[in-house]
């Protein structure tokens, strides 16, 4: 299919606009209600974000609302109860070891510097949290929604 290079000017209402072609709008997987780029170099689709970076910024946003909500000592108990659970099934990667130390050191400050730290530490560490279920799942599927994508 043949996209045209060239789009005329309408007046809509007391407006005035362009009509894209369906082809460029598939092309650019947009539809009603998204948003397109407008610069003097042209109109084009929204730049995708890197989904492991929307991944990053929701595990983030998950530890923070964790972190305001629950005190220490209860995600402290939840993480030491996920561990030990997926330790007896067999679930274990190298990441788990690095949050049963936390854990066990009882330094407070250090768990919530690893859960909501920027670094990149604690950034691979959230890729693996053990404090998952404290959370109710809508405000999880909510704070997903917040992430633009």
């Amino acid at each position: 299919m043949s996209i045209p290079s060239k789009v005329v000017i309408r007046r809509i209402g007391n407006s005035l606009g362009v009509l894209l072609p369906r082809g460029l709008i598939g092309l650019w997987g947009v539809g009603v209600g998204d948003s397109l780029e407008v610069s003097d170099e042209g109109i084009q689709p929204p730049s995708k974000k890197n989904q492991q970076l929307v991944l990053d910024d929701l595990k983030l946003m998950i530890s923070m609302e964790v972190v305001s909500r629950f005190s220490v000592d209860k995600i402290r108990r939840k993480s030491k109860d996920n561990l030990k659970r997926w330790k007896a099934s067999g679930t274990w990667g190298s990441a788990y070891d690095e949050w049963n130390s936390i854990l066990a050191s009882g330094d407070a400050e250090l768990l919530i510097k690893t859960m909501v730290g920027r670094d990149d530490k604690s950034n691979r560490l959230r890729q693996s949290m053990p404090y998952v279920g404290l959370l109710p799942k809508d405000v999880v599927e909510g704070l997903r929604e917040k992430i633009p994508s």
